[in-house]
């Protein structure tokens, strides 16, 4: 049986079928990745292929084989960035230390919740709320490069992602998702 540590390093050597095995392996995980930013499946499908062809050709530069999954899966998210950027969709800034103060709060506390309901909260945030949360709550990004990604200032992607952050905690409060 060939691991995925001899996959990569036969794809360096140029074996195509080796590559189309780390496709089998990896592409439906990278594929989840990439929906949770584009909402239109023809473009995911997409940015999926460009994101194995240039994983491809890239994949000289991975220097552990053991990254490869984060690896392939940061190209696939930033595909899907570049791809909003495309449609010149406008984030907007704001004013981050006045907006901060007049946000309530919301308790986290008394109420249970599951991964099907925080998901189900999560998809029904307006696209810049959901960009934000995903990048920095599931893929572990830094607020400093989300705001480099997005093009807006780190003040303004703190603001969005607890703005985002509250209305998920105050969907789930308000049990408008079924347990």
């Amino acid at each position: 049986m060939t691991t995925p540590q001899d996959l990569i390093a036969l794809c360096k050597r140029g074996d195509s079928y080796a590559y189309t095995r780390l496709y089998d392996l990896h592409a439906k995980y990278v594929y989840n990745a990439i929906c949770r930013y584009i909402e239109h499946t023809g473009e995911a499908e997409d940015i999926l292929q460009e994101t194995f062809v240039d994983a491809y050709h890239s994949i000289g530069k991975l220097t552990n084989a053991e990254s490869f999954r984060p690896w392939i899966k940061r190209i696939a998210i930033n595909k899907a960035i570049n791809a909003f950027r495309k449609r010149k969709l406008e984030f907007t800034e704001l004013e981050p230390d006045t907006v901060i103060a007049d946000e309530p709060s919301v308790d986290e506390e008394g109420f249970t919740y599951t991964m099907s309901r925080i998901s189900q909260a999560i998809e029904e945030l307006p696209l810049i709320y959901r960009t934000v949360f995903q990048l920095f709550a599931v893929e572990d990004i830094p607020q400093v490069e989300i705001a480099q990604m997005l093009g807006m200032s780190p003040g303004t992607v703190r603001v969005q992602y607890f703005r985002a952050r509250a209305k998920v905690l105050e969907m789930l409060k308000e049990g408008e998702y079924e347990r």
